[in-house]
């Protein structure tokens, strides 16, 4: 099992220790910090492979399709980074932005699924991508990441999920019928899933483009 507790600095409380399934080498873990870019930071995939559990609820949901489940997902879900005009700044802006409603999100999940081990690491690790990605933490001292690149130019003028926001998504998420809550909650996570590949994909694409402009624009020796 790959561990999903790795050492993090500057963390005000210890990451819930929890063994998610996947890779037992280690070895995709390590690789995925050989650069300086925020796109191979670990943390992704330590998401994608815990929000993936949530294939465990397709037995209780087999009856339902991707088109069943498309009569479950809220309207006001977070918006992916677009693929292209757009900016790093605005698309980490974005991402940011995605990234604490989908903790909001979160909290309607682990209400239909109390006990689950999974989703306080989930809320974790999006916190400390939300800090990579605002510069928030030291990033030198931390286990195997080497010091990332100036991430965002003004991180003060991001706006996370505001508490009106919050109550809209609420009212979306209420329902008396507690089989819908589940299923609303499932596609939570399925979505969330989405969100971090589209994310991360054109993150990745930005920080390639900055790299070769850098490469092109440095004097020659």
């Amino acid at each position: 099992m790959l561990a999903a507790a790795v050492v993090l600095c500057a963390r005000a409380s210890p990451v819930p220790e929890v063994s998610l399934a996947g890779d037992t080498s280690g070895e995709e873990e390590e690789s995925a910090v050989t650069s300086e870019r925020l796109s191979t930071a670990p943390y992704w995939d330590l998401i994608l492979k815990a929000a993936k559990l949530e294939k465990e609820f397709e037995v209780e949901f087999q009856s339902l399709n991707n088109d069943s489940l498309e009569q479950y997902k809220i309207p006001s879900l977070p918006r992916p980074c677009p693929s292209s005009n757009f900016s790093k700044e605005a698309c980490l802006q974005r991402l940011i932005h995605g990234l604490s409603t989908y903790a909001f999100l979160l909290k309607h999940v682990e209400k239909q699924y109390p006990g689950n081990s999974i989703l306080p690491t989930v809320d974790y690790y999006i916190s400390v991508l939300i800090k990579l990605m605002k510069k928030n933490i030291n990033t030198r001292h931390c286990l195997k990441l080497p010091l990332l690149q100036h991430q965002m130019r003004n991180p003060e003028s991001v706006v996370m999920v505001t508490s009106s926001q919050e109550e809209q998504l609420q009212r979306e998420l209420d329902n008396p019928s507690e089989f819908h809550r589940k299923v609303t909650a499932y596609s939570l996570l399925r979505e969330l899933g989405f969100f971090l590949v589209d994310g991360k994909r054109a993150l990745a694409k930005r920080e390639r483009f900055r790299g070769r402009l850098g490469r092109k624009t440095a004097p020659a020796a």
